[in-house]
């Protein structure tokens, strides 16, 4: 909290009387302000021309998405991370979601390549999953999404076909011309008592 003797040194300081303005008349006065305008102008030159030279890549990375295609596209891509999943292909999956990747399901915090490996695991036991969205809900700002969905699914193994739903969420960043997903949260429906 400000004193009392803060707050009007502050005042006196505000209210101070404003400098006199210079003789523009003077010759020295008339070469300062040349130089200053000299130097104000080589400044916002500066500023054009390093502005002029970005990298194509540092301008398409702050470029918002498409609005016409947005909401489907990140639907698509959902659906392209479910393929990289039901295909064991870690590059397909590197494709669609974000280096810092990573999901909350099942209780655990899992990294790009932790869910890769949980699903190859699976699949090589011999589980198989189908995942599809159902209800999407896409909220799109400019370079970023969310999404919600219901994943309406099933996992199979040697004792049969289960069917599953999943309330899921995520989000992505729109970068160098495509969604990446950063997070994904899955949450499994209990089954009806």
């Amino acid at each position: 909290m400000r004193s009392a003797d803060s707050l009007a040194t502050e005042v006196s300081v505000s209210t101070a009387a404003p400098q006199e303005l210079p003789d523009l008349h003077g010759e020295s006065a008339m070469a300062s302000f040349l130089a200053r305008a000299v130097r104000h102008g080589i400044a916002v030159g500066l500023l054009s021309v390093c502005g002029s030279l970005l990298p194509p890549a540092a301008i398409a990375a702050s470029a918002c998405a498409p609005a016409k295609t947005a909401k489907t596209d990140v639907v698509g891509v959902i659906n392209d991370l479910f393929q990289a999943l039901r295909t064991d292909s870690p590059e397909r999956f590197q494709e669609v979601t974000s280096p810092d990747f990573y999901a909350y399901d099942g209780g655990m915090r899992l990294t790009g390549p932790a869910m890769m490996d949980f699903i190859a695991k699976g699949h090589a036991s011999g589980k198989r999953w189908v995942w599809s969205i159902t209800d999407p809900e896409v909220h799109v700002a400019c370079n970023q999404a969310w999404i919600t969905y219901v994943n309406q699914g099933s996992v199979e193994d040697t004792s049969g076909r289960q069917p599953l739903t999943w309330l899921e969420s995520a989000i992505l960043d729109y970068s160098n011309g495509r969604w990446h997903i950063r997070f994904v949260h899955s949450t499994r429906v209990p089954k009806p008592t």
